[in-house]
């Protein structure tokens, strides 16, 4: 096998770690392309291709984290990763999802909640948690990567654990009876019916959305009745006027993808399910986050026209 196909064989795996620790789809791409430049340009033969790649991607992602931990300093609104497709990881990326449980596992360990839990923790911590908890990496491989020993690295990972445990987000467990609601909610959202919205929605729903500054609000928690409203009034008129939902599966969560008529990207929403109700709905809208999905549309633009719509229909 060439260098460049062991490469590509575990090109999803170092992605899937650089993503974790990043929590941005370009930033991953960046490390994992500049890991490829490195094992490129480099004469030394690994004993382990899969260990040494690893040790390079996260060397690279901590070092990428560190300087990005000081923009968030200065992020407008609420911050959140960007969405990444994860419905079609199955059959792509056999080598990493090897049965439906580890599918699940690591579904879960890319959820908006997952990733957000991870920011509260120091870069080292993140870097050592996703290596051993979510990779299952032995501590030996971890410590060449993080540059420890590995007594530090199991405390490190003993510290990130308890972290992670103490805001473990909670999901509803079976992925059918999600995916069943998620359809009931769009469903009701395209025909504008707030009734059927009230009822799949958590009594102190939340929403939140990242748009950076430039593009939208930033949510709140609500009531049913008035988050009903809101999305009632908010994405109808949108709809009607060409755009469309997508359903898609974003970070292991039912979700979709708003399109323009042209198709080009408004934003995407995720959404937290537990006990048979809506609890979060997550968007993202900052255009700075969603290149990677496709062509990125006017916000605003689209706004000015739905309400020139909603005008002409009411006079």
């Amino acid at each position: 096998m060439t260098p460049e196909a062991e490469f590509e064989e575990l090109r999803p795996l170092l992605f899937s770690i650089a993503y974790r620790i990043l929590g941005s789809v370009g930033e991953a791409e960046d490390a994992v392309q500049e890991t490829w430049l490195r094992f490129a340009a480099t004469s030394t033969e690994p004993d382990s291709l899969k260990a040494y790649l690893s040790t390079v991607v996260t060397r690279i992602s901590l070092d990428v984290l560190r300087s990005a931990r000081v923009r968030r300093e200065t992020y407008v609104g609420p911050w959140f990763p960007d969405p990444l497709p994860t419905d079609t990881f199955g059959g792509e990326h056999e080598d990493i999802y090897a049965s439906p449980e580890r599918a699940t596992e690591l579904a879960d360990s890319v959820s908006m909640a997952a990733l957000l839990l991870l920011e509260r923790l120091s870069p080292l911590e993140r870097a050592v948690f996703v290596l051993r908890e979510v990779f299952h990496f032995g501590f030996a491989d971890i410590a060449a990567a993080v540059d420890r020993s590995e007594a530090a690295c199991r405390q490190l990972a003993s510290r990130a654990r308890r972290h992670m445990d103490d805001g473990k987000p909670r999901f509803e467990a079976d992925r059918r009876k999600r995916l069943e609601l998620a359809d009931r909610f769009f469903e009701a959202l395209r025909d504008g019916d707030l009734e059927r919205l009230q009822v799949l929605l958590a009594a102190d729903v939340e929403t939140v959305n990242d748009g950076g500054g430039v593009a939208g609000g930033v949510g709140g928690r609500y009531g049913a009745e008035k988050a009903a409203r809101i999305l009632v009034t908010a994405v109808p008129p949108l709809l009607a006027i060409g755009a469309r939902l997508e359903q898609r599966e974003l970070n292991g969560e039912p979700g979709a993808i708003l399109r323009d008529d042209d198709g080009s990207i408004l934003g995407t929403w995720t959404l937290d399910i537990l006990d048979d109700q809506i609890q979060r709905i997550r968007s993202v809208t900052n255009p700075a986050k969603l290149g990677h999905l496709g062509p990125v549309a006017d916000l605003k633009d689209v706004v000015r026209r739905r309400n020139r719509h909603r005008h002409h229909r009411g006079s």
